[in-house]
């Protein structure tokens, strides 16, 4: 007896996958706290915005909020420039409509209907 023949998947797409998958999960993380979340509140009200301005908003130590700014760059959703001695900090709008369509893509595939588990159904052991 022959073994099922399956097809061969494509490592190149596994690959690009799971890339994306990090890359949105890493944003994901950057947003999971209040103080970066309040961060990105401040920072949407302003154009460009120095970084005392953003630890005069928050009840954080200039050090804390330096630490949650370089996660929010690293993560891609602000853009940070030096300015003699000030760093200026503003949104990447363009990184946040991105991760909103990526998060809204995610979201309409996990409601998908699957007839599991919907109101009326039998329960599946």
């Amino acid at each position: 007896m022959n073994a099922p023949s399956f097809p061969t998947p494509d490592p190149t797409a596994a690959d690009e996958t799971g890339t994306a998958r990090a890359d949105l999960a890493a944003k994901l993380r950057a947003l999971a706290h209040p103080a970066r979340l309040a961060m990105l509140e401040t920072l949407a009200g302003q154009e460009r915005c120095v970084c005392g301005e953003i630890v005069r908003a928050l009840p954080l130590a200039q050090s804390t909020v330096s630490q949650h700014l370089k996660v929010l760059l690293d993560a891609g959703l602000i853009r940070g420039r030096t300015e003699g001695q000030r760093s200026s900090y503003c949104l990447d709008k363009a990184a946040l409509d991105a991760l909103a369509e990526e998060i809204d893509a995610l979201f309409k595939a996990l409601r998908r209907p699957s007839g599991c588990c919907t109101p009326g159904a039998p329960e599946q052991r």
